[in-house]
């Protein structure tokens, strides 16, 4: 115990790391040095946090979370590389999170007011928003771009280097090989595929229904009307002029190094 903080006795801090204010940290979790975190976490027993790592204020570490640890790549060399967290994000029972690579842009990034549910996985050089919910289970290979507001259900998870745009929502156990544009619900069992917008989230999170029906026209352009693509992403352009969230979506479709989920 001190000042500065609350550390169980058998917990195990290295002297080159910087805890903030009112963190406490449970018993027989180790903090090695280079590792950064803010005021007021909470941190359960049975953590592990490896650095370099930068962790935000008033994030919980329920229990056995292992945070910064190397990333899961052959290629890996022992270069320094990140993982940076931000603000009052919640870790469940067994959640990792990976550093970068050195060949993957150097940073693992995490925002702010995402939930992990337990043994929810993050991998080297994933970019991460605010407001997310992975539940139990969630795979994130690497460099896997996830937006904001995206929520994914229990043992579903994305291909490297894939991304999935904000307010999407996968399916329990939707396994994506491509893009998830935004706005989007993947279906779940296996292969995951695009199965409409996400009307309910889009109106637990304020948007109209002028907006919801903007989203949705775009959709059955993009998926249903049996468009080619180049065609589609030809009308996206013309509703885009009226729909932010049609121009949104139109610049992701146009942004990836994955096919876009189809």
């Amino acid at each position: 115990m001190n000042d500065k903080a609350q550390i169980h006795p058998t917990a195990v801090i290295d002297p080159a790391a910087r805890l903030g204010e009112g963190v406490s940290v449970g018993a027989f979790t180790v903090v090695g040095p280079e590792v950064e975190i803010g005021d007021g976490c909470q941190i359960g027993p049975h953590c592990s946090f490896t650095g370099p790592t930068r962790i935000g204020s008033g994030n919980r570490f329920i229990g056995h979370c292992a945070i910064g640890g190397e990333p899961q790549d052959k290629k890996f060399a022992g270069e320094r590389t990140e993982l940076v967290i931000g603000d009052r994000n919640v870790f469940r029972e067994f959640v990792t999170v990976n550093r970068g690579t050195g060949n993957g842009g150097g940073i693992t990034r995490m925002g702010d007011d995402n939930w992990l549910l337990a043994y929810s996985h993050v991998a080297h050089d994933c970019i991460v928003g605010n407001n997310c919910v992975f539940s139990n289970n969630t795979t994130l290979a690497g460099h896997v771009t996830v937006g904001d507001w995206v929520i994914i259900s229990g043992f579903a998870g994305a291909h490297q280097f894939c991304r999935i745009g904000d307010h999407a929502f996968l399916g329990m156990g939707a396994l994506v090989n491509g893009d998830v544009p935004p706005f989007t619900m993947v279906g779940g069992n296996s292969l995951g595929r695009p199965r409409g917008i996400n009307s309910e989230g889009l109106k637990r999170r304020g948007f109209d229904a002028e907006r919801i029906a903007a989203i949705k026209r775009a959709y059955r352009t993009l998926y249903v009307a049996g468009l080619p693509l180049a065609e589609a992403r030809e009308q996206l352009g013309v509703q885009a002029e009226s729909s932010d969230d049609v121009r949104q979506l139109l610049d992701f479709i146009d942004g990836g190094e994955r096919p876009l989920l189809r």
